[in-house]
Formats: C-alpha cells, sequence, structure tokens
C-alpha cells in the first residue's frame, strides 16, 4: 500500500516509517523539518518526503495524491500552545481525505482520550489527572484530537491507537484492550506503538475503535 506517514520525523514516527517499509509498504513523509529524518529513510527508494505545515493545505492534498491510508504518530510536545494546533490539524487533513476519498486512517491518541468501554483505573487516573494538571495545553489538544476524529470523520474508517508511557526499549509485543481491563499496562515501547500500527492497517480488526495499547 501507499502510505502518508505524518510525524514521521519524532521517535514514534521514525520507527513507525521503518516498520511500514519492513513489511514492503510505500511511504510519504510529511514533515515540517525533513532534516530529522534517519538518512537510511530519506535515502531510501520506497520513500517520498514532502516538507511542509500542517495547516499547509495544498502540500497536504499533494502528498495525499495516491495514497491508501493515513498512519499519524503526531502528538503533543513538551511546551505546547493553547490553541489545539494538532485537532485544528486534523480538521483539515479529514476535509482533505473526504474530497480525494481517502479513507483509512490510523492515529495515535492517549488515555485522555476517554471510551466507553473503559472501567476505572487508579494508575490511569492519576496519569491522566497528572497531564491535565501540568500539561494542560496538551491534554486539551490529544481529547480535542479524539472529538474531532470520531465526529467530523464518522464517515471515515478510523482508529485511535491510545499508548500510555512510551520507551525506548525494543519490546515488539503488545496487547490492545481498554483502560482498566487487567490486561493493559502503563507503558509500551515505541517499537510496539508502531508494530500496531502497521498490523491494524493490514487487519483492520480495531476500525472506528480506540484501544488502548499496551505492552504485554
Amino acid at each position: 500500500m501507499k502510505l502518508l506517514i505524518l510525524g514521521g520525523t519524532g521517535p514514534a514516527g521514525i520507527k513507525l516509517v521503518e516498520e511500514a517499509l519492513a513489511h514492503g509498504h510505500t511511504v510519504v513523509v510529511y514533515a515540517r523539518s525533513p532534516g530529522k529524518l534517519l538518512e537510511s529513510i530519506s535515502q531510501n527508494a520506497a520513500v517520498t518526503v514532502i516538507e511542509g505545515q500542517l495547516t499547509d493545505v495544498e502540500n497536504v492534498i499533494r502528498a495525499l495524491e495516491g495514497v491508501d491510508a493515513i498512519l499519524s504518530a503526531l502528538g503533543p510536545g513538551a511546551s505546547h500552545p493553547g490553541n489545539t494546533p494538532l485537532a485544528h490539524a486534523y480538521e483539515l487533513l479529514i476535509a482533505a481525505m473526504k474530497q480525494h476519498g481517502v479513507k483509512r486512517l490510523i492515529a495515535l491518541g492517549t488515555a485522555s482520550i476517554k471510551d466507553g468501554s473503559d472501567k476505572f483505573s487508579l494508575a490511569y487516573t492519576a496519569m491522566i489527572t497528572g497531564v491535565s494538571l501540568f500539561a494542560h495545553s496538551a491534554y486539551k489538544d490529544i481529547v480535542a484530537i479524539g472529538e474531532t476524529i470520531r465526529g467530523q470523520g464518522k464517515e471515515l474508517d478510523w482508529t485511535i491507537a491510545r499508548v500510555p508511557i512510551l520507551t525506548n526499549n525494543d519490546t515488539r509485543e503488545v496487547v490492545a484492550g481498554y483502560v482498566g481491563d487487567g490486561v493493559t499496562k502503563t507503558t509500551l515501547s515505541r517499537a510496539g506503538f508502531a508494530a500496531f500500527m502497521v498490523e491494524e492497517l493490514e487487519k483492520n480488526e480495531w476500525v472506528k475503535k480506540a484501544p488502548l495499547i499496551t505492552a504485554q
């Protein structure tokens, strides 16, 4: 498949691009700072790099040309603006997807995006409360991303892969479930995140759902 990957220059995004390539997909990386890409990615014949901002509608449309699905590793940074820029970017992206007939979107989220299948978890309540208090702009944007995808993107075949604390170990095994289900944990490797994203692309087991993805 031909994939558009967003957030592909960050630590999780680089793993995602590498995983997609390992599965034989061709990749369009849309990035504000393409120089952050590893040379092994930017020089790969199966990779097309398009530079642009998430608000550059014309560039986004160019990046969407011939694409079968969009995989997004976009997430808020340490000092995040308060005007929900990522949710706004998803609004523009979803509008462009509808215009060009691209139906599949698999996006990174966190447990701050609530789901009706979640149950009470003391650990996750503490984590989400902490983010809400000490990184409120990031929290607000993540919540808005969930609302945007579920609302404006309701006609799409979307999946929100909600992640906990991301780590750098190489463990690829993951479990997909919901908060407080007695199975999911509180950490996930970036390699595991990438593995789930590409597996979900190929198997479509969580369409129109927002599972919590964690280490086993």
